[in-house]
């Protein structure tokens, strides 16, 4: 095993010890920046932060995973979401040869359109609702296998006449092993403030710590990651009762432990048989156990998508599986530096 290896997840599990003591309660705004518009990230269950590649939308996700592999692409994705709802977003990365890696980017959700109506059902007119977040993404190679970085987020949602704007911030760190078959990712999402409230009352963000880790067989054409989130909070049982508020709990003793270790889980693999090719699925426990009906589950919480690579684009498309009334649909299209060349 690669000497570096167990001094860096000795620190991750450390770290994580500290953190878990902590504990979240009470509503977010700005819950959109947590969607995934990556159809290769949806795939693997929605959320990695170890797996580097030369989309720049993986450091959407953490910010140290944007590399000089990124330079100069553009990445572009869109989702169809429930409802007539639609979201994405747009980046670029570019190389600054003396201040590192920067990338730039939007993430959009547009609710569409409502009815506008008093309260005994006249209909007045129509309103729209929509949220943008503006990225901007820098990253800094500490050696060979360590890398940092940081995403500054400004916020601003429209909900009818009520407007919020804000700044969020991720912080990420990202390793890799000498031999580039192990990969290691850690961010703090979502950290930051509202300048200004919808109604004058300040909210939270939805705040998250996040790590994970990702290996590729030697003589096998796979990869397999794993990622843990919310470290900063151990309890994501919640019981729902007729009134909204949390029931007794369902589970006891050790069955609780594992049912909360589980919720923090996501497991991920990955079929890479060539370079210009890939099959991949993930299992989001926590969304199984969320939205699944007592009497039946079915493929809930899994996810799946497919890829192609070419030298001047590469196109990926995902489906996963949030609900039995329906699963959502993401489209990802890659942008080379080759697409921007003339040709002779």
């Amino acid at each position: 095993m690669n000497k570096d290896r167990p001094v860096f997840l000795a620190l991750l599990l450390a770290f994580n010890i500290f953190v878990s003591r902590a504990q979240t309660g009470g509503d977010n705004t700005y819950e959109f920046l947590n969607l995934s518009s990556s159809a290769l990230i949806t795939s693997l269950g929605g959320i990695n932060v170890s797996l580097e590649g030369t989309d720049p939308v993986l450091s959407f996700y953490n910010p140290a995973l944007l590399n000089t592999g990124m330079n100069n692409s553009l990445s572009l994705n869109y989702v169809n979401y429930f409802a007539g709802i639609n979201y994405g977003n747009a980046s670029y990365g570019f190389d600054h040869e003396k201040y590192g890696m920067f990338s730039a980017g939007i993430t959009y959700l547009n609710y569409g359109k409502f009815n506008l109506a008093d309260p005994s059902g006249i209909i007045s007119g129509t309103f729209s609702a929509a949220e943008y977040a503006l990225s901007i993404i820098w990253s800094y190679e500490i050696d060979s296998l360590f890398r940092i970085g940081i995403n500054v987020k400004p916020v601003i949602s429209h909900l009818e006449r009520y407007t919020s704007i804000g700044m969020a911030f991720d912080l990420g760190g990202y390793y890799k092993s000498r031999n580039g078959y192990f990969t290691a990712g850690l961010v703090i999402r979502n950290t930051g403030f509202q300048l200004t409230s919808y109604t004058g009352s300040r909210e939270n963000l939805p705040f998250e710590i996040i790590s994970g880790v990702s290996y590729r067989l030697e003589h096998a054409p796979f990869r397999f990651s794993a990622t843990i989130r919310h470290m900063e909070k151990y309890d994501l049982i919640y019981q729902y009762t007729e009134t909204d508020e949390t029931g007794p709990a369902f589970y006891e003793g050790v069955g609780a432990v594992t049912e909360n270790l589980m919720r923090h889980m996501v497991f991920s693999t990955e079929f890479l048989p060539s370079e210009n090719f890939y099959l991949s699925a993930g299992f989001n426990y926590q969304r199984r156990k969320e939205m699944m009906l007592d009497y039946r589950a079915s493929s809930v919480g899994f996810s799946m998508g497919a890829g192609i690579k070419l030298s001047s684009f590469d196109l990926s498309l995902s489906r996963s599986r949030y609900h039995l009334a329906g699963s959502v649909t993401n489209i990802s299209l890659l942008l080379k530096p080759t697409a921007f060349r003339r040709r002779n």
